[in-house]
Formats: structure tokens, C-alpha cells, sequence
């Protein structure tokens, strides 16, 4: 079984995660990590926060001479800006006077929720582990389980769709997936269309000029995962179920799609269900992919598509209304340091999620304590799909 738990506040010294599960003598190096952990810093729009960091992790169990042990990996990403918050984020009592409680909670942020659930009337209790820093050590989580899946030529890429009201073409979707992923690469805003990029500029610029925050939607792709990865027999292990849920509890997400998605809803289903064929040298396949690549909570071999939409982030330099905590009064909320967009970074996020679940249900059909034994299980199994 794979598991892994996070920790850490977004102010706090340190984001930290212990991963269980992953199989001995996997190659592993830091650098695989950290390359997505700068990938998930870039994107035109983001805030201050993301010119103090530098994020970088650093393995401080599970990993010897470049290979896993088998043991629990400890990966550890320091907070430079800890430095300006030791007294706010103090662990000592001694040190709460010197405290400003946070007592205007933000429309669309957890801190109210957040506030009632757990008794708090300091917001900051809430925010600092709801903040959407909290995605950095998931991304090396995610980094991880890439790792792992490559080791058998799965790959997960990602790109943005849409922006505010500004999306891609339908000639643009049109094109392959992972060739859009790669151009989306070069771009700022994860779009892999130039001329929606001067677009976004524009719009992304004129709502930091107001103010105000913009959402939007991104697709992430898996290719390369054989037929068979969760299962039909319980809700718990359906490979939608879990990349949906997944997928959803990144911060600020708001709705995720499986393939066609709630298109399908509108379209009849002649045209919805994808056809199946067959050819000696490919086996089994379909001429679309309506089902972004899982039928019956199973994959089918097609490549697992999820597209998410992430809602505008809530904290705006242009507040909205909001009630003070203490005194019940009107106020405005609060103002935190924040993103005018995020969505290319939140696309990147989204490879991780993914990349996590399906790595889970991938090791919960292959097991194995060490690699090589993975691997024989799988390569077992990739030889009784042929012979099918």
C-alpha cells in the first residue's frame, strides 16, 4: 500500500512528507523533484510569495546512494520567508501577546468554516495549513510517484485550457495531447497557443490592476498505463473515483472532468461511447476517447484524461465584505499575500494528484517489496494481455 502525509504551515520553518510503500531500489534523485517543484513556481500571475521561494527538497529518509530503501521517505521543502514570521508562528506561549489575531475571515477561503469547526478565533490557526502552499510538498509527492510510473513508460503531462473567459480553440484541442503539454512548456500562462497567450496578458494584467483574481481549467494526461489499473467490485477502487477526489482537493478546485465529462450529458450516446476494435499487432482499442480512458472504473488502455476547474483565488487586493470574528461587525476581509492567477501552477498540481493515485492502484495490483519485483508481476501481466 502506498500512503503519504503532509505537514506544515505556509509561514511555518518547513513543509514535510512521509511516503510509505514505495518499492526498494527504485533510482530516485532530488533533482527529478525539484525540476517540478520550479515548474510549479512559474506561471504569469503569481505573487510575491513565489519570488522569496526558491523550492527545493531534500530526502531525509528512504533514499541511499540514489535508490529507494523500501523504508519511509522523508522529503523535507524549507520555507525561506520563515525567517520574517518566527514571532507570529512562535511555538511558545510565552509568545502569543505579541500575536496579531487574524479575525476577518476571507469570502471563499476556509477560514471561517475553518474557525467555527475548530474553535478558533485566529484565523491564521486555519489559513496557514489551508493555503495552497501546502501544494509544494504535493508536487514532490507527485514528483515521487512519476518517478515510479516512468520506471514503466507511463507518462503524465499537463496543460491549460482556459483563462478567465478566454479558452483554446477547438483546432487547437484537436492536436495531440502530449505534443500540446510540450509547447504548453515554453509558455508562461501552460497555454500552447501564442496567441492566447497575448490575450491572457492582457486579461491577467487588468485584473491585478483591479484588484481582482481569474480562474480557469486544465487538462492533465497519463499515457502509457496498460488495461486494468482499479477495479469495477467496490467504489473505493475505481480509478475515476479516486483521480476525481484527488483531483478535487487541490485547493480551489472546483469541478473535474473524466474524459468527454458533462458534455456527455448533452450529447446522445451514439456519439459518447467509444467504439472498440481489434488488430493483432495492437490487441484491443478504441477510435476515441470519450471515456478519457476508464470505462467501469477501469482503464481501457486509452489515455486517462482529467480535466479540472479551479474557481478565482479568494484573496483579493480589492477585499470583499466580510464579519469580524470578535466584535461581529462588518468589515472588509482580510488581505494576504496572493496570486492574481495560479492556474498554471494549479495545472502542475494536478500532475501530481494524478500521478499519486494512480501510482497507489498501480502498486495495489503489482505489489512488490522491491522493484525488480514490480516490475516482473507487471511484465506478467503485460504478457497475459498480449496472448489475450
Amino acid at each position: 500500500m502506498l500512503t503519504y502525509l503532509t505537514a506544515g504551515e505556509s509561514h511555518g520553518p518547513q513543509l514535510t512528507a512521509i511516503i510509505s510503500g514505495i518499492p526498494a531500489n527504485l533510482p530516485l534523485n532530488e533533482e527529478q523533484i525539484n525540476h517540478d517543484l520550479c515548474r510549479r513556481q512559474q506561471g504569469y500571475g503569481r505573487g510575491q510569495r513565489m519570488q522569496i521561494e526558491t523550492d527545493q527538497v531534500s530526502f531525509q529518509s528512504g533514499v541511499r546512494f540514489g535508490k529507494t530503501t523500501g523504508n519511509p521517505l522523508t522529503l523535507v521543502i524549507k520555507n525561506k520567508d520563515w525567517s520574517n514570521w518566527r514571532q507570529e508562528m512562535s511555538t511558545l506561549a510565552a509568545d502569543a501577546d505579541q500575536s496579531r489575531p487574524v479575525t476577518h475571515p476571507r469570502p471563499g477561503h476556509a477560514d471561517l468554516a475553518g474557525c467555527l469547526k475548530f474553535n478558533q478565533r485566529d484565523a491564521r490557526n486555519i489559513l496557514e495549513r489551508s493555503s495552497a502552499r501546502e501544494t509544494a510538498i504535493r508536487v514532490a509527492v507527485g514528483a515521487v510517484c512519476k518517478a515510479l510510473l516512468q520506471h514503466f513508460t507511463v507518462k503524465i503531462f499537463s496543460y491549460v485550457i482556459s483563462i478567465g473567459e478566454h479558452e483554446l480553440g477547438p483546432e487547437i484541442r484537436q492536436q495531440d495531447d502530449e505534443q500540446l503539454a510540450l509547447m504548453a512548456e515554453e509558455s508562461p500562462f501552460r497555454v500552447p497557443d501564442p496567441q492566447l497567450e497575448k490575450k491572457l496578458k492582457k486579461v491577467v494584467d487588468k485584473a491585478k490592476q483591479e484588484g481582482d483574481s481569474l480562474g480557469g481549467c486544465f487538462r492533465v494526461v497519463a499515457r502509457g498505463l496498460p488495461p486494468g489499473i482499479g477495479s469495477h467490485i467496490q467504489y473505493e477502487n475505481k480509478l475515476d473515483g479516486r483521480l476525481a477526489q484527488a483531483v478535487m482537493s487541490i485547493q480551489a478546485i472546483k469541478g473535474v472532468e473524466i474524459g468527454l465529462g458533462f458534455e456527455a450529458a448533452r450529447t446522445p450516446g451514439s456519439r459518447v461511447h467509444d467504439e472498440i476494435h481489434y488488430a493483432q499487432d495492437r490487441g484491443f482499442y478504441h477510435l476515441s476517447n470519450n471515456a478519457g480512458g476508464i470505462e467501469g472504473g477501469i482503464s481501457n488502455g486509452e489515455d486517462i484524461i482529467v480535466t479540472a476547474a479551479m474557481k478565482p483565488i479568494p484573496t483579493l487586493y480589492r477585499p470583499l465584505q466580510s464579519v469580524d470574528l470578535a466584535s461581529k461587525q462588518s468589515f472588509q476581509a482580510s488581505v494576504e499575500r496572493s496570486d492574481t492567477c495560479a492556474v498554471p501552477a494549479a495545472a502542475v498540481v494536478g500532475e501530481a494528484a494524478v500521478a499519486i493515485e494512480i501510482a497507489r492502484l498501480f502498486l495495489e495490483k503489482f505489489g512488490g517489496d522491491f522493484i525488480e519485483e514490480t516490475t516482473a508481476h507487471y511484465q506478467k501481466y503485460i504478457d497475459h494481455l498480449r496472448l489475450f
